[in-house]
């Protein structure tokens, strides 16, 4: 997994909020750098709006509007934040290499705070959910 980015941040965003982008070229790791760069933007809830804005708009322009989920994606953001994407030192390398686990294995840190049951309900996907295992810290 590169942690170069192929665009640079500007254009990445644009791409992203004017659908420019393929499905195939926007995986994991394009969530959670999207979400970065919100939260180097903007204070944590304004990112999280910013963010799931544009990943609702991009998925229902590719017809995908199943697989934007309102929970998951503001569960990572918070995380993100905890994990040090705000601190103007970390930069996206710096970031990736100090969040393994959200990089790698992101359901398993969210299994630590929902259990599946939750994560998978409707409304988890529509609107945010507080954790129902692990509270996040403050």
């Amino acid at each position: 997994m590169a942690a170069t980015p192929l665009i640079d941040d500007v254009a990445f965003v644009t791409a992203v909020n004017n659908c420019q982008l393929l499905p195939s070229e926007f995986g994991h790791l394009q969530h959670l750098r999207l979400g970065w760069l919100q939260l180097r933007s903007a204070p944590l809830e304004m990112a999280i709006e910013e963010t799931c804005t544009a990943l609702a708009r991009f998925a229902t322009h590719y017809g995908a509007e199943n697989k934007f989920h309102r929970t998951i994606t503001e569960v990572l953001l918070r995380l993100m934040a905890q994990g040090g994407a705000m601190e103007p030192e970390k930069d996206w390398p710096c970031f990736l290499h100090c969040n393994q686990a959200l990089v790698n294995d992101a359901r398993s840190v969210l299994a630590r705070h929902y259990s599946p049951t939750l994560l998978a309900s409707d409304e988890a996907r529509r609107h945010f959910l507080p954790p129902d295992r692990l509270p996040f810290n403050a």
